[in-house]
């Protein structure tokens, strides 16, 4: 018979379910998709498996490692235009095993106050001094830049999950270079749908910053993270990252296909193009019948509402019209900024825009 739950746990979950903010795990593979992060519809493409390397191991430092796969760390490097990388297993794995080793004691990170849990967990696992900034504030990260100690970093999103926003990039890296700071920035909402071939926000300034983080289970509609940098950075971080260290290789099958998704993604000018359109279409109509509300260049949109019940309502509306929506509640966000977090993508038909502007009313 397996152990019951201990109670002071329990006590966690009966608050969590008394202040309505207990998650729930669903199933909307049949319904509209206003929810999940595959911006391009990439998830739906399929790739052959040339690769012999179709399972894994154990980690790379032991036996997950192999030829093909640092030829396809390279690979993706070369075109995002940095010297190396150094695939993780996932955007989470990546921000834990940055964070927690590259910052050293004495050292000081200077962070938006609205960076990714990833970012804020790694942060707990180092020495160094941390401070947060105002969310987007250029002026704010200046007035912390002066007088810190040991070397110095800044830690920004170029597109931030829960708003949709994008950081000023331009400002930050002027400031990083006028404090000799070094810059680590996660593309994860923005590769794959900005820049270029899809290469971020960050090309115009990407010879400044010191570790870009490429993430491939958003727009790539995959698994998996890069690391983007320099080759004795990426040597660092195997050597360091133990989120890295002590983990099973991705498979090799799985590395075929961030390569594939990649050149796919590269060509994806016509998924990017209606995607853009779909995200001008909303916002028309939004602002129709709503004139103050505000929208976002990325696929990530917000509207909020006066009550948590009421947003609740909305959100049950919905997906009782077979429309998938989620409510954004504490601890994700902070209380009194709960949000519908809503993701338009370059498959989501004008009908169902419509469809889905009707239940937000």
């Amino acid at each position: 018979v397996m152990s019951a739950l201990p109670q002071h746990l329990k006590e966690k979950l009966n608050k969590r379910e008394k202040d309505g903010a207990l998650r729930k795990l669903d199933d909307f593979s049949d319904f509209a998709d206003f929810f999940s992060n595959d911006y391009l519809g990439l998830s739906k493409q399929t790739f052959p498996i040339t690769s012999k390397l179709e399972g894994s191991t154990g980690s790379r430092l032991i036996s997950g490692n192999s030829n093909y796969t640092e030829e396809v760390e390279q690979y993706i490097a070369a075109f995002f235009g940095y010297d190396s990388g150094l695939i993780f297993n996932s955007g989470y794995d990546a921000n834990l095993g940055i964070y927690s080793s590259v910052p050293q004691r004495g050292d000081t990170v200077i962070y938006d106050e609205l960076c990714h849990a990833s970012i804020r967990d790694g942060l707990r696992l180092n020495f160094a001094n941390k401070k947060s900034f105002k969310h987007n504030d250029a002026q704010d990260l200046e007035r912390l830049l002066n007088n810190n100690s040991g070397q110095v970093y800044v830690a920004v999103e170029s597109v931030y999950s829960m708003h949709g926003d994008e950081a000023p990039l331009g400002e930050i890296s002027q400031l990083c270079k006028k404090y000799h700071a070094l810059l680590i920035l996660d593309e994860a909402h923005s590769a794959g749908v900005f820049g270029n071939q899809g290469k971020g926000l960050s090309e115009e300034i990407d010879d400044d910053v010191f570790i870009k983080l490429v993430t491939f289970g958003k727009a790539y509609g995959s698994h998996g993270a890069i690391a983007l940098c320099s080759d004795d950075t990426r040597v660092f971080l195997y050597n360091f990252a133990r989120s890295f260290i002590y983990t099973t290789a991705i498979p090799g099958s799985t590395i075929e296909r961030l390569k594939n998704v990649v050149d796919y993604a590269a060509k994806a000018d016509d998924e990017r193009k209606i995607l853009s359109n779909n995200l001008d279409y909303f916002e028309k109509e939004m602002k129709f019948r709503n004139p103050e509300f505000t929208s976002n260049r990325s696929p990530i949109q917000t509207v909020s509402y006066p009550s948590i019940s009421e947003l609740k309502k909305r959100v049950k509306t919905a997906n009782d019209a077979k429309i998938a929506l989620k409510a954004i509640l504490p601890p994700t966000v902070p209380e009194g900024q709960e949000r519908i977090r809503i993701c338009i993508h370059s498959y989501n038909t004008k009908e169902e825009i419509n469809r889905l502007i009707e239940v937000l009313g």
